[in-house]
């Protein structure tokens, strides 16, 4: 409905008949109108970068976050190598929702003992560490988890990644793979927040 409005305004503003506009765009006045109207399901992206230059309008697309991602099967069995190190009495759980209520987004997975839970995100690819603890931050913020552990699949391009933004992440990622797996072995949750890769 917003674009019908914008599409009408433009033509107006330009003082063409819908008829013009829609003769102009291989259109029908009728399907100018219905556009014009919000009324139009059938509008692809393609007719509408057509409409919109006939009335001199640029038409862009911009995608933005919504719902969960589907995860890939890399990204699945990533976390299912890290989840293996988890022992006794620890319990982890997979895809556990924030708490607030209506809030979409969900941690990758928790580790937990009887008093606390550490929160766990994986990644296959690093492609923006900056972006990506922006993200995870916010989690931690609105999930209330104290403790985080990164796991990245043990790639080139991550390894090199992660060597770009170690030393911004040290405060609150400061251990290793190492020590992050050895203390779930024990069935220990890690001292505090890390980077696994594995």
């Amino acid at each position: 409905m917003t674009l019908g409005s914008e599409i009408r305004a433009a033509r107006e503003g330009a003082g063409l008949s819908q008829t013009a506009v829609a003769r102009a765009a291989g259109m029908s006045h009728a399907e100018v109108s219905r556009i014009e109207r919000g009324t139009a399901p059938w509008l692809n992206i393609v007719e509408a970068t057509e409409l919109c230059a006939v009335v001199g309008l640029d038409l862009w697309l911009r995608a933005y976050a919504g719902g969960d991602l589907l995860r890939d099967a890399g990204h699945v069995a990533l976390l299912r190598r890290f989840l293996a190190s988890v022992g006794p009495p620890l319990r982890a759980r997979t895809e556990v929702p924030l708490p607030r209520v209506g809030d979409p987004r969900a941690w990758d997975a928790t580790i937990s003992d009887s008093r606390e839970a550490v929160g766990v995100e994986a990644e296959t690819r690093l492609r923006d560490g900056q972006a990506f603890e922006r993200r995870v931050a916010l989690k931690r913020r609105d999930g209330e988890i104290n403790r985080v552990v990164i796991v990245l699949a043990d790639s080139r391009a991550n390894r090199s990644a992660l060597r770009a933004i170690r030393s911004a992440w040290r405060a609150d990622y400061p251990l290793d793979t190492a020590e992050i797996l050895e203390a779930l072995a024990l069935g220990r949750l890690p001292s505090a927040g890390g980077v696994v890769v594995i």
